[in-house]
């Protein structure tokens, strides 16, 4: 036997010793050897073997500490939304809703995915557990295993989960208020599968410090996963209580300035808004996707694939890059990606405002950063005033609450970039509507605009069409199908999306104002 081997038994790597001579056809030691070393351990009983074999623990309070890192209510529900845009759950709709249970009010949220079984539950409700794949040529967003325990923490004490798969029913539940009841010292999650027996215990527990408190409550609401006239029976409900409160012990949600979106009032979204970025001009002119959940489920992914509804009615999603005026192509090619990139970015006039403008940033689809201004748009002036730049940066780490990008030198040198490019389009477009019409006084910005092009997404398919100049896609009715697209092409959900230029062979624009 090896001295290499004998070191290794010396510090307790049994297993890995035997999987390693195993692999490396080295010379067994023999039983007698390994069992008197075995005794030897044992009788000394010494500290650092218990230190080794002592699990690490999760403190309860580690709920509440872990969802402060969504500053932002908004991007705790975005968690909730990308479990079920995510291809292992690849729901087609997502309902988000204000409810009462027994004269709570609550959040709730549901999708028609493929569900949970136990074993998915245990994970979903556990730390770090993420082993979503690509499927189908589309990513995960989720990549921490973190968001549904950060996202719905953050917005309220207590979540239950409830979930119907093909095979099983589950309810699971994440509450802070049973963990302070029962004086746990580390987090405990009672789940029930109504397959299988013995499971008492955390039935009793969710039965108490839930707000149903009947077995038959409980499958009512799984029940309830199954929406009159959907064709999906499967899928996954959840309600947060507890909501938390703001100083004067109103809920952080206005859900009474408008019955189809819930808002965030404007003395919460005021001390939480980045007050980093050009605070000259944007004391008035805040995004309404800052307080619209409305508006931002409209802008939150590149390239929607999901039906989001809030409070009963249909989200309008936009293709934000699609959406905009005097479009042009650029690239960034980042020095430090190997082999070399090129980026597309999107850049375009704002249509609906002047003063929502600045760069909308991508990763995985989903969006991390919106608005953010660069470059001449941080000046002290109108320089860029109106321009949008659309860029999806998967070539950058978001951070864990997906609200902003790891602050290294890619993501420094990414925006420098971005700045530089988003001041040459502007420049462009002013030189070249100056050219056009040398009298005029009127400023870029101001001219009235539409979007270059108008696409709609069908409602049975959810693929997108591109709809003939001139259609108005404001009066475009509720439900729209492929069969009322006025192109006979792209007139049945049978007919794959149309192909949109490649990004990589498309070269960018010229710059023609740089050769006066």
């Amino acid at each position: 036997m090896t001295s290499k081997i004998q070191a290794l038994i010396r510090t307790r790597h049994l297993t890995f010793v035997l999987r390693v001579i195993s692999l490396c056809n080295l010379p067994v030691p023999t039983r007698g050897w390994v069992l008197n070393r075995q005794r030897r351990l044992v009788r000394r009983g010494s500290r650092a073997s218990s230190l080794i074999t002592t699990p690490s623990q999760l403190s309860p309070k580690f709920l509440h500490s872990n969802s402060t890192s969504h500053t932002w209510p908004f991007s705790a529900i975005a968690e909730l939304i990308d479990n079920a845009y995510d291809p292992d759950v690849s729901a087609k709709q997502f309902w988000i809703d204000k409810t009462v249970v027994k004269g709570e009010e609550c959040l709730s949220f549901m999708d028609n995915g493929n569900g949970l079984d136990n074993k998915t539950m245990h994970k979903m409700l556990s730390f770090g557990y993420s082993d979503k794949m690509p499927l189908n040529g589309k990513d995960p967003i989720g990549i921490y295993g973190n968001g549904f325990k950060s996202g719905s923490m953050r917005l309220g004490k207590d979540a239950i989960v409830f979930s119907k798969s093909k095979r099983s029913l589950c309810v699971g539940m994440l509450s802070q208020t049973y963990l302070e009841k029962i004086g746990a010292d580390q987090i405990i999650v009672p789940i029930v599968s109504f397959e299988e027996k013995d499971q008492k215990s955390s039935l009793q527990a969710i039965l108490q410090y839930s707000p149903f408190s009947t077995q038959e409550e409980l499958l009512s609401e799984i029940h309830a996963i199954s929406l009159p006239g959907s064709t999906s029976k499967t899928g996954t409900r959840i309600i947060i209580w507890n909501l938390r409160r703001t100083s004067t012990g109103t809920t952080e949600f206005d859900f009474e300035k408008d019955r189809y979106d819930i808002q965030i009032p404007s003395e919460v979204y005021s001390a939480e808004k980045d007050t980093n970025q050009r605070p000259d001009k944007i004391t008035s002119h805040i995004p309404e996707s800052m307080y619209s959940l409305r508006a931002f489920s409209s802008i939150l992914y590149l390239k929607p694939r999901m039906q989001i509804i809030v409070r009963g009615q249909k989200v309008k999603s936009q293709l934000i890059a699609k959406s905009l005026a005097w479009i042009r192509k650029d690239h960034y090619k980042p020095t430090f990606l190997v082999p070399t990139q090129r980026i597309p970015i999107t850049f375009g006039y704002n249509t609906k405002s002047k003063d929502q403008c600045g760069i909308m940033m991508y990763h995985k689809n989903r969006l991390i950063k919106a608005y953010e201004r660069v470059g001449c748009q941080l000046k002290a002036n109108n320089n860029g005033v109106g321009v949008i730049g659309v860029i999806e940066c998967n070539f950058l780490d978001p951070t864990h609450n997906k609200q902003s990008f790891m602050e290294n030198d890619k993501y420094r040198k990414t925006m420098n970039n971005l700045g530089i490019k988003l001041e040459e389009y502007w420049k462009e477009i002013r030189y070249r509507k100056t050219k056009e019409n040398p009298n005029s006084t009127i400023l870029p910005e101001d001219i009235k605009k539409r979007p270059d092009q108008n696409w709609a997404q069908c409602d049975s398919c959810l693929q997108w069409r591109k709809l003939p100049d001139g259609i108005d896609i404001n009066k475009l009715p509720e439900k729209w199908f492929c069969q009322m697209n006025p192109d006979p092409q792209f007139r049945s959900c049978q007919v794959a999306e149309e192909k949109e230029d490649s990004d990589d062979d498309q070269p960018s624009y010229r710059k023609t104002y740089k050769q006066q």
